[in-house]
């Protein structure tokens, strides 16, 4: 059975409609300047049409680059970093939880209004549920992470310190710059999609610049690029 377009009901291209929710996700800009940008290039649509396809293909395009991640992803069982950061929602702290492979690769994403035994065990639960059970999992020294692997049965594979999770510290980076460029969120329900969507498109084109050759890293590049423009092309 052929799988249905998703833009079977738009007047506008699946091109431009890949490029704007690329050029949103990826990069720290606003709707407005994303809109300025396809002007820029001859593009006339308006920041709410941005925001529109944003809502409705974003989710669409993360799960599909996932679905094809996920499959070749056998290395991402041999170590775990897991970390949490605060992120404020109308001035309440909650708390976001990340697991990243050894690679950078982020494996999981997942926002709780606590990070007690309870939260981390039902974000444990999350990752391992999709992707397996590591070999190995570095922490930081928060309880909650021991008390959790200790009901799962997989305290023998913790690995806690203060300066083994750098891994995970620096995954936080990338979107802490895009929430300074959207001044934060307004609902948890916003902040868990667009922690999803980001977290897929930071994937596909985090090619470690700093760690390949000029040549090698414009392939990577290409391939990257090329995977976005296939996302449901027919």
């Amino acid at each position: 059975m052929t799988q249905r377009s998703p833009f079977r009901y738009f007047k506008t291209s699946p091109e431009i409609i890949r490029l704007a929710v690329m050029l949103y996700v990826r990069f720290q800009l606003s709707l407005r300047n994303v809109e300025d940008l396809l002007h820029e290039r001859g593009i006339d649509v308006s920041h709410e049409s941005v925001r529109y396809w944003w809502h409705r293909f974003g989710p669409i395009f993360a799960a599909e680059i996932k679905k094809r991640r996920v499959s070749g992803m056998k290395s991402s069982r041999w170590r775990w970093h897991l970390d949490e950061m605060f992120v404020k929602i109308n001035g309440e702290r909650h708390y976001l939880w990340r697991a990243v492979d050894h690679e950078g690769e982020i494996l999981e994403s997942y926002v709780t209004k606590t990070r007690d035994k309870k939260a981390a065990l039902k974000f444990l639960k999350k990752a391992m549920c999709k992707h397996g059970r590591p070999e190995l999992i570095v922490t930081d020294r928060l309880r909650s992470y021991g008390a959790a692997l200790k009901e799962l049965g997989n305290a023998d594979r913790q690995e806690a310190g203060r300066w083994l999770n750098n891994r995970a510290e620096n995954s936080h980076l990338p979107f802490r710059r895009r929430e300074r460029a959207m001044l934060r969120f307004r609902r948890l329900r916003s902040l868990q999609k667009f922690v999803a969507i980001h977290a897929s498109v930071y994937n596909l084109f985090n090619v470690e610049r700093s760690l390949s050759s000029r040549s090698n890293y414009k392939l990577n590049r290409t391939a990257a690029l090329a995977e976005w423009r296939g996302l449901f092309a027919g």
